[in-house]
């Protein structure tokens, strides 16, 4: 069998949407660890398994190699013999098959084509995450006495679905020099020619950007960078570890590639800022279970940006306020029908609909399809709406539109600097965190969340997110105003509004209804009570925290301790 097609090697083995909550033992999807066993505890197999049971699957490894290691050398390598290796597979794919693979230590290269031997009698589809281990934490090779790394890429690799180097592999692996953008751009390039389906190059050791590490994700179909500002701790032994480990979990519970690679890097994040000390050397990090804060996300960034970077800029500099898309004039868009034709405008707008979507999709009369963006535009102005232009952005930046909604796919090609020069507004569609991240980057005037239940209005390339994953990018969209859209009807509005979104956008849900303009009315009510439930319970949470506090006679307190003792009260008291 040859190694796996690009097409075949970037399709989840799941059902995207399995939520990150624990789930019943025999349902947990299993993900094979192959690696080193770590005697020092912090990377390998060990970091492995904590990662593992952090994102809610269950692990089962296979031991590559027994090191001798602490954290500060590594003393001894010995590899398992073929046998055991083979016979660990055997045995576990007998009984507990994998939904993804994560291979760290490969310690020779006799090991490498056995594992690729293996390899070739699984699915193509199912999901494998390697990452090169040549070197440990402390600086000691993890290769045998007599193995060198060869810059000639070994079979094994080119059945990954994602390689993970950091800088130095990836110049091992490439034999080329990695110390600026454009020649770590060269080097995971030719990972690429070689067979490889996508590459991760990690960016901690980049030397030309001091205060954030730089990761680099490329593949046939996608080319970004993730920033994440450099974690200020000693203790990173097993950060490499972990990663790949945890984009192995990720795609095990149905996310995207893509996906999966910015829910680890935020796993990451959050595990280095817990990190401690276990010896003399570098520390362990903490694995804490999940969800992950927003605040531990990654930022999505263009080349461009990044050589801007590497110049001296700032995050700031590359994002400035005066880039930013004009604000919505009402931040609380409420009910967002999104309709084929202005007749609909017609029929909503006079309801008191403050938000709505022109979206005709067919082929139209160009003549015809001047007239309804036209008279569209005229409806908003005479009611005082935000209306938005589905796709048609020459159009609309033509006839001087309110605001444009673009997908994924639009953004490559639309003059977004033309329109954002012009004041229109814009709003984009996301289908995960990946989408959400680029999506915030061009600083937009609201990011649609989506699809939340399946849809019947258009094929999605994605499963349905569900509530509990819309409540975490509602959080993570912030500061932008969003809107949930996808299968949405009555029934299920006062749910969804309570994940905090600020809008929710309907199609069929009033397209379809028996009286459109009663289902339209229901709707908003419905709405505008969902928001005053969910209003009045924070007030009442917020109360009781404050009742909570203990309060403080500040005469009482100066009375009987110096102000430095006070100090220190009430700061203890305003950090519970």
């Amino acid at each position: 069998m040859q190694p796996h097609s690009e097409s075949s090697r970037l399709t989840a083995a799941t059902t995207q949407g399995t939520e990150l909550s624990s789930l019943p033992a025999a349902q947990k999807p299993i993900v094979w660890s192959i690696a080193g066993s770590d005697s020092g505890g912090g990377a390998g197999i060990q970091a492995d398994i904590l990662t593992m049971r952090a994102f809610g699957v269950h692990a089962c490894t296979l031991i590559t190699a027994i090191t001798a290691q602490s954290s500060v050398e590594v003393a001894r390598v010995e590899l398992v013999s073929a046998a055991m290796l083979a016979a660990q597979w055997q045995t576990l794919l007998a009984d507990l098959p994998p939904v993804a693979i994560k291979v760290g230590l490969v310690a020779s290269q006799e090991q490498q084509q056995q594992l690729a031997e293996l390899f070739a009698t699984l699915p193509k589809t199912l999901p494998i995450i390697m990452d090169p281990v040549l070197i440990a934490s402390c600086g000691d090779s993890l290769l045998l006495k007599g193995q060198q790394a060869s810059t000639r890429l070994p079979e094994l690799y080119r059945y990954a679905h994602l390689l993970t180097p950091n800088l130095p592999e990836l110049a091992a692996l490439t034999g080329l020099p990695v110390a600026s953008p454009a020649q770590i751009l060269a080097a995971a390039q030719t990972l690429l020619t070689q067979g490889v389906a996508a590459v991760l190059v990690k960016g901690g050791h980049a030397s030309g950007c001091q205060h954030l590490a730089l990761d680099y994700l490329v593949s046939a179909t996608l080319q970004a960078w993730l920033a994440s500002p450099r974690i200020a701790t000693p203790h990173n032994h097993g950060t490499g570890c972990s990663l790949a480990s945890a984009i192995a979990s990720a795609l095990a519970l149905g996310y995207p590639l893509a996906d999966a690679i910015v829910l680890a890097k935020a796993y990451l994040n959050r595990s280095l800022q817990a990190a401690y000390a276990t010896g003399k050397g570098p520390g362990t990090l903490e694995h804490l279970s999940l969800p992950v804060a927003s605040d531990d996300f990654p930022v999505w960034l263009t080349t461009t940006q990044v050589q801007q970077l590497y110049q001296g800029a700032s995050l700031t500099d590359l994002q400035p306020t005066a880039a930013a898309f004009a604000p919505l004039t009402y931040p609380d868009m409420g009910l967002y029908p999104v309709v084929d034709s202005v007749a609909w405008l017609s029929r909503l707008l006079p309801l008191g609909i403050k938000t709505i979507q022109l979206r005709i999709k067919a082929a139209a009369d160009p003549a015809q399809l001047v007239a309804e963006i036209t008279a569209a535009i005229a409806l908003g102005k005479q009611y005082q709406a935000q209306v938005f232009i589905n796709d048609h952005w020459q159009l609309a930046l033509q006839l001087g539109a309110y605001g444009v909604h673009l997908g994924q796919e639009d953004l490559a090609t639309a003059d977004l600097h033309a329109l954002q020069q012009a004041g229109i507004r814009l709003g984009i569609s996301t289908h995960g965190y990946a989408e959400l991240l680029r999506a915030k980057a061009l600083q937009p005037s609201y990011i649609a969340l989506g699809h939340i239940f399946p849809t019947k209005t258009k094929q999605m390339p994605s499963k349905p997110q569900g509530l509990a994953r819309l409540a975490q990018y509602v959080q993570l969209a912030a500061p932008f105003p969003t809107v949930a859209i996808g299968g949405i009807n009555a029934e299920r509005l006062s749910a969804v509004a309570a994940t905090g979104v600020n809008s929710i956008a309907v199609v069929t849900a009033i397209t379809e209804a028996a009286e459109p303009e009663q289902a339209t009315q229901e709707m908003m009510a419905r709405l505008a009570q969902a928001r005053e439930i969910t209003q009045a319970k924070e007030i009442a949470q917020l109360s009781q925290l404050t009742e909570e506090q203990p309060v403080i006679s500040a005469p009482a307190l100066l009375a009987t301790n110096s102000l430095e003792q006070v100090n220190v009260q009430v700061d203890a008291v305003c950090q519970n």
